[in-house]
C-alpha cells in the first residue's frame, strides 16, 4: 500500500504524492515510482565526480546527471535515457555504476521543459502533463547537446554509446538512427511501434533502415504492453533491412521477466534478467568499442 509520507533522501525533508520537495536532481525518488523496494540498489560516490551540471541546449539551460571516474579524462562516454520518471535516484545510481567501470555516464533531464516529472503523483498526471508534450525532435536535439557537452569534459565521443529504460528505450533507437556519433545502443524495453503524431512522427520499427549502430534490445517475454508480437515485428525489419547495422542488432527476451524489470527500485524488479541485462549491456558496448 502506498505511504501517504515518505522519507526522501535528504535530511530533515520528507515529501509526498501530492506534494513533492525539490532537490538536487538524482537525489530522490519520483513520487509516481513510489513506494521505494527493498531491492533498491545504492552505489556510493568513491572516487567519483558526480551530481548535477548545466547543460545548454537550444537557448535553454537542461539540468543533466553526470558521473565519470575523479581526475581522469579521454573517457567512453554513454547517455543513459531514463523512464518517464526523470533523472531520479535510480538513473543517478546507474549514471555512478557507470563511472566506477570507467565511463563518462551522462543523463540529461529531457522532460524540463514541459515540467518537473517528479512532482506528479500518479503515472497518469505525468503522462498528461509533461510526458505527452515532449517532441522527438527536442530530445534529439538534447541528446546532441549533452553529447558535445560531454566531448568537452573528459570524454572521448569517438567511443559514444546510449541506453535507456522504457521511455528512454524508445529514444535510444531513435537517437542511434539519428546520430552518426553512437557506437552502440542498448534498449531496456522501449516501445517498438506506435501510431504516429506531429510529436512523435516515427517508431523505432520505422527507423531499422537508418540505424548509425547495432541496437541490443533486452524486453520481458511477459510484458503486456510491449509485447512478443511487437519484438517479433521488430525483429523481422531488422533482419530484412539492407542496413548492416540493424542486422548486427539483436535482441534478448527474458521469458519470465514484465515490464521495468531492471528497475530495482520497484515491485517489477527481476534480479536473474536485470543482472543478466546489465552484464549483456556492457559486453556489448565493448564489443561495439565503446568501452
Amino acid at each position: 500500500m502506498l505511504q501517504p509520507e515518505v522519507e526522501s533522501l535528504v535530511p530533515g525533508q520528507t515529501f509526498d504524492r501530492r506534494r513533492f520537495v525539490k532537490t538536487a536532481l538524482g537525489s530522490a525518488f519520483a513520487a509516481a515510482a513510489l513506494p521505494v523496494a527493498a531491492e533498491t540498489i545504492k552505489t556510493d560516490f568513491n572516487g567519483l565526480t558526480a551530481g548535477e551540471v548545466t547543460i545548454p541546449s537550444g537557448g535553454f539551460n537542461m539540468p543533466a546527471y553526470r558521473a565519470q571516474p575523479e581526475g581522469k579524462t579521454n573517457l567512453p562516454v554513454v547517455l543513459v535515457i531514463s523512464e518517464i520518471f526523470g533523472v531520479h535516484e535510480h538513473i543517478a545510481d546507474i549514471c555512478r555504476r557507470f563511472a566506477k567501470l570507467g565511463y563518462l555516464a551522462i543523463a540529461p533531464e529531457l522532460f524540463a521543459r514541459q515540467g518537473d516529472p517528479g512532482s506528479f503523483g500518479t503515472i497518469q498526471e505525468l503522462q498528461t502533463n509533461v510526458i505527452a508534450k515532449v517532441p522527438d525532435a527536442q530530445v534529439m536535439g538534447d541528446l546532441d547537446a549533452a553529447s558535445t557537452w560531454a566531448g568537452a569534459h573528459g570524454g572521448d565521443l569517438n567511443r559514444l554509446g546510449i541506453t535507456g529504460f522504457c521511455w528512454g528505450g524508445r529514444v535510444t533507437w531513435l537517437y542511434t538512427a539519428h546520430s552518426p556519433r553512437v557506437k552502440a545502443g542498448v534498449a531496456w524495453y522501449g516501445q517498438l511501434v506506435g501510431e504516429p503524431t506531429p510529436l512523435k512522427p516515427r517508431s523505432a520499427l520505422e527507423s531499422v533502415n537508418q540505424l548509425h549502430a547495432p541496437v541490443l534490445g533486452l524486453y520481458g517475454g511477459k510484458d503486456t504492453g510491449i509485447t512478443q508480437e511487437h519484438v517479433a515485428k521488430m525483429k523481422a525489419a531488422l533482419a530484412a533491412s539492407p542496413d548492416a547495422n540493424a542486422k548486427a542488432s539483436t535482441f534478448v527476451v527474458y521469458p519470465e521477466a514484465g515490464h521495468a524489470f531492471n528497475a530495482d527500485y520497484r515491485s517489477s524488479y527481476v534480479e536473474a534478467a536485470a543482472k543478466d541485462g546489465w552484464q549483456r549491456c556492457l559486453a556489448w558496448l565493448k564489443a561495439n568499442k565503446v568501452a
